[in-house]
This record gives structure tokens, C-alpha cells and sequence, in this order.
């Protein structure tokens, strides 16, 4: 019996819309991660983009347990001396809320090019207003 490989053909993406408005982070990015990389599917593959397009709306209604609004801390470095920039979730909420999801879904997909690939599919939104409505997404509801 021969392994079933999907082809290019066969490879159908859905397109999904997650309202973020009081879901936790992690759990929220979790559930976003497996829906982008396919592994929910029958068809599932490794080495292939099998996964689904998702768009994440009222990214700014996101919650964190915890502490972490205050405690947890997004760094970058600019790879000068010294370049070091850290700002705590509450900023970073402020200012870009967007990217508190698309982070912690980036660390749960592979670090490699299929990785990169599998993050383009990945939209996210302050609001309830988007740009893919020709896409005709589904509502999906991510259990908490």
C-alpha cells in the first residue's frame, strides 16, 4: 500500500473568522495554529501547506490570564549594541494589539519557510471590519 501525498489540486484552503473579543490569548493561538498549518484535517502533511486562511477580528478584546497585562514583556533587538527594546503587554495592546496574536501563533508554527508561509495565511483586525467578505469566510467558534 502506497502513502497518500496530496497534490497541488487537491489542496482546497477555507477561509475562517475568529471573533477574539474575551478569549484567552494562548488558548486563542493554539486553536488559530492548527486551523493555518492543516493539522485538523484529514489530509494533513508535514512537509505541505495544507491548512486554511483565518481572520481574526476585535483583536483588541483579547484577554490575558494572570498577571500578564502587566508582567509580560515583548522584546526586540535591532542587532546593535544596545539595541535592546522592551515594552510590557499593556503598551503593546495600546498600540498594536494585531500583534500580540500574531506572535504567540508564530511561536507555535515551524521556524522555517513552510512556517513563514503558513503565517501569511493569517489575518488580524482591530474591529469587527475586514476585507476578505469576496472570500466569503465561516464563522468559527474556538471552545475556551
Amino acid at each position: 500500500m502506497r502513502t497518500y501525498f496530496p497534490k497541488a489540486g487537491d489542496i482546497k484552503p477555507q477561509w475562517f473568522v475568529i471573533d477574539a473579543e474575551g478569549k484567552v490569548l494562548g488558548r486563542l493561538s493554539t486553536a488559530i495554529a492548527n486551523i493555518i498549518s492543516g493539522k485538523a484535517k484529514p489530509t494533513y502533511t508535514p512537509f505541505l501547506d495544507t491548512g486554511d486562511h483565518v481572520i481574526v477580528i476585535n483583536a483588541e478584546k483579547i484577554v490575558l490570564s494572570g498577571k500578564k497585562e502587566t508582567d509580560k514583556v515583548y522584546r526586540h533587538h535591532s542587532l546593535y549594541p544596545g539595541g535592546l527594546k522592551s515594552k510590557a503587554a499593556r503598551f503593546v495592546r495600546a498600540e498594536k494589539p494585531e500583534s500580540m496574536i500574531e506572535e504567540a501563533v508564530w511561536g507555535m508554527l515551524p521556524k522555517n519557510k513552510l512556517g513563514r508561509k503558513m503565517l501569511k495565511k493569517l489575518k488580524v483586525y482591530r474591529g469587527t471590519a475586514h476585507p476578505h467578505q469576496a472570500q466569503q469566510p465561516e464563522a468559527l467558534e474556538v471552545k475556551e
